[in-house]
């Protein structure tokens, strides 16, 4: 699965912080993580992170220009070279609170019918 319409920056004056923007449906689609509590998302990054680590993510959605910030905790890890050529990198699981929700929210409303689609993602 392509994944180059997620960027993952590693500000490293700033560890933890994370951007992604995401520019197709179909990459949203395979990034969200609509199984974990408050919702999250996959982002894909070779920086080595561990379960449980806060995050700060800075996630960019489609042709929308306003960023969704937002406190995030690692709770899924691909690691290099994992089985069936999954993607390397972490899953993050938004904080509750208004940004985490407005996040969800948002995702939830881009992705519309197909949120139940049995397409494989980054993550299942």
């Amino acid at each position: 699965m392509d994944t180059g319409t997620a960027r993952t920056d590693l500000n490293p004056n700033r560890p933890g912080v994370l951007s992604l923007h995401i520019k197709e449906r179909s990459a949203l689609f395979a990034a969200y993580m609509p199984f974990v509590r408050n919702g999250g998302i996959f982002i894909p990054t070779s920086k080595e992170m561990q379960l449980g680590e806060e995050v700060f993510l800075l996630l960019t959605l489609m042709e929308d220009p306003q960023r969704i910030a937002v406190q995030a905790k690692v709770v899924w890890v691909t690691p290099a070279g994992a089985n069936n050529s999954r993607v390397q990198g972490v899953g993050v699981e938004f904080a509750s609170g208004d940004a985490g929700k407005q996040a969800r929210d948002k995702i939830e409303a881009l992705l519309g019918g197909v949120l139940n689609s049995s397409r494989p993602t980054h993550t299942m």
